[in-house]
């Protein structure tokens, strides 16, 4: 069985949440039902669950202040956070790849949480929670986010600048760094469009590619349309996003 405890100080979302999970996750064990992050902190070191479903917006304190009352080295449990946050703010989350739930929470989408969580067995970095909670506070400008890139069983942290290129190859992406070397990502393309929606100098210029539009040489406008890239890469350009390439230039 996985341990788990859900930290929500609303009594009907926790109770709500904790039917949905005997429904349909029998797989997980409710250690506990806390009302606030501190009830919650002391459940963690008692229970040592192996998940937490935990709430953010809470008074007292948020849930985004987990980190503040464990070491590094203490984080041995993964976090699927809740929350009513708005669509933009949902960027935060894809930046970090750390799952969440939208209230109301659906069945069907705590089902998928649960099995990500049991497919991939990872626990939520210390460096990605404070990268969330950075960003959710507006501390960090977007030149200076860090991009989750995951490549099997880790995970990979860069700067925006250090993208030249992101190929699409079915499931998997294969992303183009500056300093001329490449991974393979184990997401698809859409992932790192919807992800890389807020940043201003990525773009969509085809279906197969995203490219920095820092990082374009030239564009050829011959054999259909290309973009020169630096690294000597190149990607397709679809006649309709020209306009949008070239206005991105601007």
């Amino acid at each position: 069985m996985i341990k788990c405890i859900i930290v929500d100080d609303e009594p009907k979302a926790r109770n709500l949440l904790q039917a949905i999970i005997q429904q349909y996750c029998p797989e997980l064990s409710i250690e506990a039902l806390c009302e606030d992050l501190p009830t919650g902190i002391k459940a963690i070191k008692k229970y040592k669950p192996d998940l937490i479903f935990l709430d953010i917006e809470m008074p007292g304190h948020s849930g985004l202040e987990l980190m503040d009352f464990f070491d590094d080295t203490e984080v041995n449990f993964g976090i699927i956070f809740t929350t009513a946050y708005n669509e933009y703010a949902l960027q935060a989350f894809k930046f970090s790849a750390i799952d969440y739930l939208l209230k109301p929470i659906q069945h069907q989408e705590l089902i998928e949480a649960v099995n990500r969580f049991i497919k991939q067995q990872t626990f939520k970095q210390p460096e990605q929670l404070r990268h969330l909670k950075e960003s959710l506070n507006g501390q960090v400008n977007w030149e200076d986010k860090r991009i989750v890139v995951p490549s099997g069983q880790s995970l990979h942290f860069f700067k925006p600048a250090d993208i030249i290129m992101i190929k699409g190859e079915a499931a998997y992406s294969e992303i183009y760094l500056a300093d001329g070397s490449k991974m393979l990502a184990s997401k698809n393309l859409k992932h790192f469009e919807d992800t890389l929606a807020v940043i201003p100098i990525f773009l969509r210029c085809h279906k197969s590619y995203i490219i920095n539009t820092k990082a374009v040489l030239q564009y050829v406008k011959s054999d259909g349309g290309y973009l020169k890239l630096s690294g000597n890469l190149t990607a397709s350009i679809s006649p309709e996003k020209v306009p949008y390439f070239l206005s991105s230039l601007k």
